[in-house]
Order: C-alpha cells, then structure tokens, then sequence
C-alpha cells in the first residue's frame, strides 16, 4: 500500500511539474509582451498598459503557487493542498478574464492605435517618449505617419522644419530621419511627384504605419489570448488533483449508520444517505 502512494505522489508531482510550467510560459509571454509591445502600447490612444503586467502576474503567481503543490504532496499536508487549490482557481479566473478580453477587445486595442499615432506625430516635439516611440516604430515597421508621409505636413515638427516648400524642378520636402530609407536623413529631398513612385525615388518610406501596427498587434493579441486561455484551462487539472488528493490524505472519519438513527423522520432515504455523507 505504501509502495503504491509513494508512486502515486510521484505521479501527481509530476503532474504539478507541467502545471508549475504552464505558469512558467504564462510568466515569460508575460515578459516577451512587456519588451516587444511596450512601444505600440506608448502610442496606443486606448489604456491598456497593465495587460502584460497581468501575465506576469499571473504567471509569477502560478509558478510561485507549484511549489505549494509540490510540498503539500511531499509533506502530505492537507491544509497546504486546499490552499494550492484555492490559489489555482483564482489563477483560472485571471488567466481566463485576460485571454477573452484580449479576444474580445483585440480590434479595439489595434485600432486605438490610429488616433494615437496621429496625436504622436502632431506633438512630436511636445513629449519626447512618445516620440522616441514613433520613431522606433517607424524604422521597425519601415512606415511614415499614420496614414503616409503627408501626416507630417501639418505637424509642429513640420512648422519648425519648413518640411513642404517649392523648388525649381518640383517641391522639396524634410520628414524625420526615422521616416527615411537611408540613415543618412531625407532632408531637402526632392519629390518629383507625390505618388508612390515618387515618394520611393526620394527616399521616404511610401506607407503609413496604421495598417501595419493594426495588423501587428491584431494577430499578436489574439495568439497571446488563445495561449493564455489554453494554459489557464490546464489549471483545472491542478485544482481537481489538490482537492482529490486533500480528500485522500485526509479521509473523514465515518462512524456505522443504522436505521434506527433515523427512526421518526419522514425522509428516511435523504437521512441515511447525510449521515453517510
């Protein structure tokens, strides 16, 4: 019998292993979302900063809580089994509120990114964060503006910088450095015409960063969600062993029923089965 529990706690510490790695990935998604996004998020007109701090939350709580799990099987502590459960389900409520917000919010989250953009390029030289975000964004992504490069012309940067003036074979134009294809800046370049042709030919990114970013976080919310969501439903497993496991180390303590202890009840069949309970 005891050669048999033994490997039965081997077995469920095995499987408390895979849960305390579940909380893991969790943790490090969590990590991953808080270095990659944090950018996009600077730049996002909807307030959504702690979404990766709820990863990490959870997940750091989700590893922490495994090895509760794992003492309470080594030490067959009841106690600490019920709490590794408790802990458990409120780390399912979490992890399932962050993954169906994310699916169910994600084209929201994407699309503030329009108006932020365009309140990024209007104050340019008002907040330098944002504008440290912009421009990262802009060589990452490889874009201009929200929409394209004309977002810029009615910009304080564009103001100060003259950015949109005639000259002899065409117009003239200046857009940040983060805009341009080559390091060394577009400033004073050329543009022969205003199309896409033309825009190529001086150097300058043709595309907006709107689409792009939309489509970026778009996809990479939904498969952050789905993940957590898939993860968060391996947390039932780990509540069902506690509370199985609990019960088993600490079985109740039954004394014999007759039917003479229910000797004047008018339900005698749901009195013997709650003095079996």
């Amino acid at each position: 019998v005891g050669g048999g529990l033994i490997t039965s706690h081997k077995k469920v510490g095995g499987g408390y292993c895979l849960f305390w790695a579940a909380g893991l990935a969790i943790f490090t998604m969590g990590v991953w979302a808080q270095i990659s996004l944090a950018d996009y998020m600077l730049l996002s007109a909807n307030r959504y900063p702690n979404a990766p701090l709820i990863l990490l939350t959870t997940g750091a709580a989700i590893t922490a809580w495994g090895f509760l799990g794992c003492l309470g099987v080594a030490a067959n502590l009841p106690c600490v089994l019920r709490a590794y459960g408790f802990f458990q389900l409120a780390a399912l409520i979490a992890g399932l509120a962050a993954g169906l917000s994310g699916l169910f919010y994600r084209e929201d989250i994407a699309g503030g990114f329009r108006s932020g953009l365009q309140r990024a390029v209007a104050g340019y030289t008002e907040d330098e964060g944002r504008a440290d975000a912009l421009d990262s964004l802009q060589r990452a992504l490889e874009c201009c503006g929200a929409e394209g490069w004309r977002d810029w012309l009615t910009s304080d940067w564009a103001i100060q910088h003259m950015t949109f003036v005639p000259a002899e074979n065409g117009t003239s134009v200046s857009l940040p450095d983060s805009c341009c294809v080559r390091r060394k800046g577009c400033k004073n370049r050329p543009l022969l015409s205003d199309d896409s042709d033309g825009v190529v030919a001086a150097g300058i990114h043709p595309h907006g960063c709107f689409r792009k970013v939309f489509s970026l976080v778009n996809d990479n919310v939904f498969h952050i969600a789905a993940t957590v969501l898939g993860l968060a439903f391996t947390q039932i497993g780990g509540i069902a062993l506690a509370c199985l496991l609990a019960n088993k180390l600490a079985p109740r303590q039954h004394r014999p029923v007759y039917l003479k202890d229910c000797m004047g009840v008018q339900n005698k069949a749901l009195c013997l089965f709650c003095c079996m309970v």
